[in-house]
């Protein structure tokens, strides 16, 4: 059984780690349940205080993910009409082109809102790139706490 469990969780930490990149794939919190997983395990003993700690970082960054790109038009100039494009612009992608779409959505949409606002398209396009940074602040965020789970996971193994 728990070479079965450590298999899963093998996996899931592969798939977290991918998810990092890939907008429609929950990574921290697939990283998250491998660790969780392992723990069930001969493998790992980790405390109830150090999962409750992860579980909320891996939550928190995960919704983080979905604020940035909206946060970061606005710090980039962007109006309430571009951050509201930009918030359309996420979940259209999320249905519509995934996971491509999840990429450009916040991007467009923050431009779409822009221009509808009457903004010059130099301005609209500045509050897209700003949606893109937050975007890609947020893929960072993901991958630190994604490759955090994925050092611990290891060197659960290497210890036990």
């Amino acid at each position: 059984m728990d070479i079965l469990l450590l298999s899963i969780s093998v996996a899931l930490l592969l798939i977290g780690l991918a998810g990092c990149f890939l907008p429609v794939i929950p990574g921290p919190p697939l990283s998250f349940l491998s660790l969780l997983m392992v723990n069930f395990t001969v493998y790992a003993d980790f405390t109830l205080r150090f999962l409750l700690i992860t579980a909320s970082v891996a939550a928190a960054v995960t919704v983080l993910d979905l604020i940035l790109p909206v946060w970061a038009t606005r710090k980039f100039g962007g109006s309430r009409y571009g951050m509201w494009g930009a918030g359309i612009g996420i979940f259209a992608g999320m249905f519509f082109l995934p996971p491509v779409g999840l990429i450009i959505g916040p991007l467009a949409g923050a431009i779409m809102g822009e221009l509808l606002k009457g903004a010059n398209s130099r301005k609209a396009i500045v509050a897209g790139l700003g949606s893109f940074a937050g975007f890609m602040l947020g893929v960072g965020l993901k991958l630190a706490v994604s490759i955090t789970i994925t050092v611990y996971f290891v060197r659960a193994l290497v210890l036990s």
